[in-house]
């Protein structure tokens, strides 16, 4: 379980592929990272395969990288980390389980007063669980839905903090990016399927 509140930005330094999948190697400014931790890399939750001073290994398997933009992974490329949470930490974002439910594309970027929009397409079963002002989990990252500008395009408002301690603040149109709905909705949503259409 995690909150979408980063706690550190690494770097892919190989991308290693075969027939197993995808082998990420990723340095670090983590402390004692143990093998068999999970941790979301760009929100999507990961176990930890190997770990080295000041790096980890993860490895990304044939079903992650259908649902994913990691297929596309090169070294060198900056990923949002957060270790999963301990009991009794600050919840400081929202109920994140780590598994990404779909790839948007940004389609906007926009200045406004000192925030950054950021528009993005939500694939249907996304769309289906993000209301206004409601949360959603980009690259990892716990944001508020600012906007639904148009049907199944999302809005978010990136405060300056959060562009400086994540990777958002480099978004551009065409980016691919990884999105977990909310996790509440995604329950409500699977409840009420029954009753709709009695």
């Amino acid at each position: 379980m995690f909150t979408g509140i980063v706690t550190a930005v690494g770097r892919v330094e190989r991308a290693d592929r075969d027939e197993r999948g995808l082998t990420l190697r990723i340095s670090a400014p983590y402390d004692g990272v143990a093998v068999g931790e999970s941790i979301a890399v760009d929100g999507a939750c990961l176990t930890v395969e190997t770990v080295a001073p000041g790096a980890f290994t993860v490895h990304v398997v044939a079903t992650s990288l259908g649902r994913t933009a990691f297929g596309a992974m090169q070294a060198g490329r900056r990923v949002n980390l957060e270790r999963a949470l301990a009991v009794g930490e600050r919840l400081g974002g929202h109920l994140v389980s780590g598994h990404v439910d779909g790839v948007g594309t940004v389609t906007r970027t926009a200045a406004e007063g000192d925030a950054w929009l950021v528009e993005f397409t939500l694939p249907a079963e996304v769309a289906a669980v993000t209301i206004p002002l409601g949360s959603i989990t980009v690259q990892g990252v716990s944001l508020t839905v600012n906007a639904l500008p148009a049907p199944g395009t999302c809005q978010v408002s990136l405060i300056p903090h959060t562009r400086a301690v994540t990777t958002l603040g480099g978004l551009a149109v065409g980016d691919a990016v990884h999105l977990e709905g909310d996790m509440v909705g995604k329950y409500v949503r699977q409840f009420v399927a029954p009753w709709q259409g009695r």
